[in-house]
């Protein structure tokens, strides 16, 4: 069980659109001021998947590069970029650990997504967990539902991931776990010891699940692009508006807030940061 907290802030995704909200960042410039105005409200963490100018979701390094350094250049966040994206090729998902974060997402399985389907095979698996050993990024296991974290240990038994391993649990999405705090008890019986772990409560699971994880010494993680809203029928205005929520809840939960290097810390972050 940790003390501090660190607070992951998923600043736009992949799927929402401005004609769902207008205050979603679609431009690298929106999600640049985005991920500044989260870090001032006290984020540590900033999870990126970058759009083209239309708002869909894009492979394209260059503008991975651009929000990346420009974040960089800007505040001393953790930057953790995706390699999710159903509608990318596999070299679009794994192009973004060329640019060395310290960390990316490693989505541990394939899985049915809401209406669509979530591609991860073993081979492609095995591909990313050797890229970010080659380019020394520490993978964020993103974990839907429990054989993810036994696809997971598979990966650390065959020497492509290092211990210690830092689990996000994302818990909602339909096709998942539900968003109940028995999942996270059960998944913290199966991940190695060592690991750390993070929440994710998608849509309106996303305020319960920041109160279940600070409550039981985990991480969390917030943003626009788990959740839209900031209460019923009411839009969230940013994301930092809902950092700023996390933060004080922390505080009632008696959870000092990690800073960025903290956080480097926390999660043994080796990157060129």
């Amino acid at each position: 069980m940790s003390d501090k907290v660190i607070i992951t802030a998923a600043l736009t995704g992949g799927r929402i659109s401005q004609e769902q909200t207008p205050y979603i960042p679609i431009k690298p410039r929106e999600i640049i001021t985005a991920a500044v105005e989260a870090w001032e409200a006290g984020a540590a963490v900033v999870h990126i998947h970058a759009r083209d100018n239309t708002g869909v979701q894009t492979g394209d390094i260059n503008v991975y590069r651009e929000i990346y350094e420009n974040i960089k250049a800007k505040t001393n966040l953790v930057v953790c970029l995706t390699t999710s994206g159903s509608d990318l090729s596999e070299e679009e998902r794994l192009g973004p650990i060329e640019l060395q974060p310290e960390m990316v997402s490693l989505d541990a399985g394939t899985m049915n997504f809401g209406d669509s389907i979530f591609p991860n095979s073993p081979d492609f698996l095995a591909k990313l967990a050797r890229k970010c050993l080659d380019y020394n990024v520490k993978p964020e296991i993103e974990v839907f539902d429990i054989g993810m974290i036994y696809n997971t240990i598979r990966l650390l038994e065959g020497g492509l991931l290092e211990p210690p391993l830092h689990f996000q649990f994302v818990l909602g999405v339909k096709g998942g776990l539900t968003a109940e705090a028995k999942w996270i008890v059960h998944m913290l019986e199966i991940i190695p010891k060592e690991s750390t772990w993070s929440v994710i409560g998608v849509g309106r699971g996303q305020l319960a699940m920041n109160m279940v994880g600070l409550a039981m010494g985990g991480h969390v993680r917030t943003g626009l692009e788990d959740n839209i809203y900031y209460a019923r029928g009411e839009l969230a205005k940013s994301n930092a508006q809902l950092v700023k929520r996390v933060v004080r809840l922390a505080k009632e939960f008696g959870r000092p807030v990690a800073s960025p290097d903290e956080a480097r810390e926390m999660l043994s972050l080796r990157g060129r940061y």
